[in-house]
């Protein structure tokens, strides 16, 4: 049969598809993956029970990524459900266990639904103007890896904005546990916001390519999908102290090149509430005098170029008047109609030049008087 991966979009059970439903109802087994991301019932699969009318089973990353027989079990002869919040392919986990399905020959169908990938539009910046997406891991005192950094860089570099997914820690075990054998889990963590700036800002001050500052401008992004979902914007100094509340958080570095309604949004979203109308017309009053000084830059550019181009042709217009001038002055000393004269021969009609030697004799004949004299010589 069909091993299905089915998303879950991004608030709770009533978010699934008509067609992911009837899946789900028609199944013989239903798994939640709950490492990745999180409904508004977090862990509980209950609410997702009681809509669905079935028993969910909730799938470990352990069991996710290291014991998939469990999930592929009689896939081939049943259909099997795997539900995952947002979309399925959203995390290279998924690609993942789908390939593992492939190789054993299961066949397998994704069922898609919204994720933050495309739902982070709420925060008022275009899609299209996103670059690659990172991922932001909690650091510990012995691991502190910072690659996203690099990648938010170069985000900047080509004027895009990034989406940065923050670390979840579900039934996740202590590096102490998991050397003893012990089966402990760790409690859930979720990164908030002010922890992944405080992470940005460690990095900044490690790598100092100035992608983010303290008067850096961020996005918080919480609970989107949600009735109570929270977007704010403001300074990186600002968002530190802002309390976002529950989880899920996701946080957007803004390119510093923003479009007319993106840079309107940045503030409708702004932390202070009471004041972000005043906020906006003060912006708005900056960005109008600031485009105005622009436009009164270019006009003046303009009129400068227009200046000179006009200063130039003068230049040329009084050269070709004085070559002119010296080219007639040159004629009138050499009395010529035109320069083009000094290049003629002058024809001679002098006939004294003509050295024809020959004379008539009385009777009309012609003979040649020089020959007549050579001879009377003999």
């Amino acid at each position: 049969m069909v091993f299905y991966v089915i998303g879950l979009g991004l608030g709770d059970a009533k978010d699934i598809t008509v067609r992911g439903l009837e899946i789900v109802k028609r199944a013989k087994r239903v798994y939640l993956e709950a490492y990745t991301a999180i409904l508004s019932s977090h862990l509980d699969v209950r609410p997702l029970e009681e809509f669905y009318g079935r028993e969910v089973i909730l799938a470990t990353r352990t069991m996710v990524e290291q014991q998939s027989d469990l999930l592929f079990e009689g896939a081939k002869e049943e259909d099997v459900a795997f539900l995952v919040v947002g979309d399925p392919l959203a995390a290279t986990t998924h690609h993942d266990l789908i390939t593992r399905a492939h190789e054993l020959g299961i066949a397998t169908r994704v069922v898609h639904n919204a994720s933050i990938m495309n739902a982070v539009a709420a925060c008022g910046l275009y899609l299209y103007t996103f670059g690659q997406t990172v991922s932001i891991p909690f650091f510990d005192e012995k691991w502190r890896p910072m690659s996203f950094y690099h990648k938010i860089a170069t985000n900047m570099n080509n004027d895009m904005h990034t989406l940065c997914l923050l670390d979840i820690k579900v039934k996740e075990q202590s590096r102490e546990n998991i050397a003893r054998g012990l089966e402990i889990y760790e409690p859930p963590r979720y990164m908030t916001i002010n922890q992944a700036l405080e992470q940005l800002l460690e990095a900044e001050a490690e790598f100092k390519l100035g992608i983010c500052t303290e008067s850096s401008w961020a996005i918080g992004l919480a609970r989107i999908g949600h009735d109570d979902q929270v977007i704010f914007s403001g300074t990186v100094a600002e968002l530190l102290k802002v309390d976002f509340g529950g989880p899920l958080h996701s946080l957007v570095l803004p390119s510093k090149k923003l479009n007319s309604f993106e840079d309107i949004m940045i503030f409708k979203n702004h932390w202070d509430v009471e004041h972000r109308e005043q906020r906006l017309k003060k912006f708005l009053a900056e960005k109008e005098a600031a485009m105005l000084r622009e436009f009164e830059a270019q006009q003046a550019e303009r009129r400068e170029r227009e200046r000179r181009a006009k200063e130039a042709f003068a230049k040329r217009q009084a050269k070709l008047a004085a070559q002119k001038g010296a080219a007639a002055g040159l004629r009138g000393r050499l009395g010529l109609s035109s320069l083009s004269s000094l290049s003629r021969r002058p024809e001679s009609t002098d006939s004294s030049d003509s050295t024809d030697t020959s004379e008539t004799d009385g009777e009309g004949h012609e003979y040649d008087s020089s020959s007549e004299a050579a001879g009377n010589d003999k």
